[in-house]
């Protein structure tokens, strides 16, 4: 049993309202000093709306804060990192065109200081955290994982007593999960309190010493993480169990056959990335495409999409109905009937400060088939509902801006933006990173569905639970090629890692 004393923030029935639209209602929290404490809850559940009032990044509409037992109001982040409390964003907050370093140190630098003196200090302190950054990279040129490292290092230097994560394992490697969970028992070791949002259930049970779920912006259910199984988060969290339809086994009278080969690679290469690459899609198939991180798994797709450029000269071919095409732009592969849902949705899926109907239609622009020259609102908002509804995209209405929109809800609006150009063959990279379980089984509908519609689709997945349960057949990609196929009925997860790593 807690005393006021162990509590170092409590929330008493904080309300937060958009438009008049509660996103978080009458919910009350507390967090003990020197405790892990996992927030659980489906996209637009108000997890980040509830952990953005602790941090100072949004106001509260009703209700009350308490802060080291005093009633506090923080009007910005600034307010609150002065008080001890630091978030470590689900969408970096870095500034792209400054160093590791520089970003490392921001708000935090001396008068008078050397770079040189900064770079040492910043590589010896992320070396301490074991993150293999380094200090004078732009960030602008870092993945999404090295990213949030640099995020994370910048909440840990500033030894701030609270610390909320917003998803921070969603873009890391397993090892690099084992370095960051081994860090945030040493931040609880030395008395600091996190609250970590995660989808990964699996996470939240192994780590968190305590546990709140929220569903639909109230609060659900609380109490120490001995109470909880995964059933019983999963039901808390949607109303209903979904373990039997997430994640099952496939047995080979579900796999579908392959149709027509649409698609048919030889040779592909790209630098050092892409090396002699070859294999093919088929109509009708969920093709999986499982790899580590750098395994070049995403840059071949990128390539095959017209993203990026294969090497002029023995880079290989791409033949699409059984004729040779080289794409210099995505507009051309999206004319063919190829699309590619992104895995980066903030910085490649959509234009966050548009409507949801300007990122649906602005879909249908790019694929180059509406012919006027007067762009119709009302065809706008109309396929905008049509496609809302389709994909279940919660929100006000089709007016509400993409970055007011849980990161399902984004997802989804990626998704609908490239369904709408029609097209012949899908390619999805990492389609339900960051997403919550009710989430992933809409998103895992709506492939299955093109699939049985006849579609190619490709599932590129680092999650093998996803690519056992998706898959009609598996491809493993290795140093930048296919090295390994597999059936999912008859292969294990134990097989397909041997070879992503062998």
């Amino acid at each position: 049993m807690s005393t006021a004393e162990d509590i170092i923030v409590h929330l008493e029935n904080v309300t937060k309202e958009y438009r008049g639209v509660p996103a978080v209602r009458n919910v009350s929290f507390d967090l003990r000093r020197g405790e892990i404490h996992a927030l659980l809850g489906e996209n637009g559940a108000g997890k980040s709306t509830l952990t953005k009032i602790i941090a100072g990044v949004v106001e509260r509409t009703a209700g009350v804060m308490i802060h080291r037992g005093k009633e506090v109001s923080y009007g910005s982040p600034n307010a609150a990192l002065d008080a001890g409390i630091a978030m470590v964003f689900q969408e970096t907050s870095l500034v792209p065109s400054m160093t590791v370093a520089q970003n490392l140190y921001l708000g935090t630098e001396a008068f008078l200081n050397r770079l040189r003196g900064i770079y040492i200090s910043a590589q010896q302190f992320l070396q301490s955290l074991n993150f293999p950054v380094d200090p004078t990279a732009m960030v602008e040129t870092l993945g999404a994982a090295k990213k949030q490292m640099v995020e994370i290092a910048r909440a840990v230097h500033h030894n701030a007593e609270v610390i909320i994560f917003d998803e921070p394992t969603a873009t890391l490697t397993p090892e690099e999960k084992r370095h960051f969970f081994a860090l945030v028992r040493r931040l609880k070791a030395r008395g600091v309190s996190i609250v970590f949002i995660s989808h990964a259930l699996e996470e939240a049970l192994m780590t968190a010493d305590r546990i709140t779920i929220l569903r639909d912006g109230e609060l659900v259910a609380s109490g120490d993480t001995s109470e909880f199984d995964r059933e019983k988060i999963i039901a808390a969290m949607v109303g209903r169990t979904l373990t039997g339809e997430l994640y099952k086994k496939r047995d080979a009278s579900t796999i579908r056959k392959a149709g027509k080969k649409v698609l048919s690679v030889q040779d592909l290469s790209m630098s050092n990335v892409v090396r002699n690459n070859s294999f093919s899609v088929f109509e009708g198939q969920i093709t999986g495409v499982f790899g580590l991180i750098g395994s070049g798994r995403t840059e071949t797709f990128k390539v095959i999409s017209g993203i990026y450029k294969r090497d002029f000269k023995r880079g290989g071919s791409v033949e699409l109905d059984d004729k040779p095409v080289r794409y210099y732009v995505p507009r051309e592969a999206v004319r063919d009937g190829i699309v590619y849902v992104t895995e980066d949705r903030k910085s490649e899926g959509f234009f966050e400060t548009m409507s949801i109907a300007e990122n649906v239609f602005g879909g249908l622009l790019s694929a180059g088939r509406e012919k006027s020259k007067v762009i119709s609102m009302r065809e706008m908002h109309d396929l905008a509902a049509e496609w809302t509804s389709k994909l279940n995209i919660r929100a006000i209405n089709d007016n509400a801006r993409v970055v007011e929109l849980s990161g399902g809800n984004q997802q989804k609006v990626v998704i609908g933006k490239g369904l709408v150009q029609e097209p012949r063959i899908v390619i999805f990279d990492e389609p339900t990173r960051g997403v919550d379980v009710g989430a992933i089984a809409e998103i895992h509908q709506i492939i299955n569905e093109l699939a049985d519609r006849g579609l190619a689709v490709v599932v590129i997945s680092s999650y093998l639970p996803e690519i056992m349960n998706l898959s009609d057949r598996i491809l493993v990609c290795r140093q930048g090629r296919i090295v390994e196929e597999f059936s999912p009925a008859e292969s294990t997860e134990a097989k397909i890692m041997y070879a992503a790593v062998h």
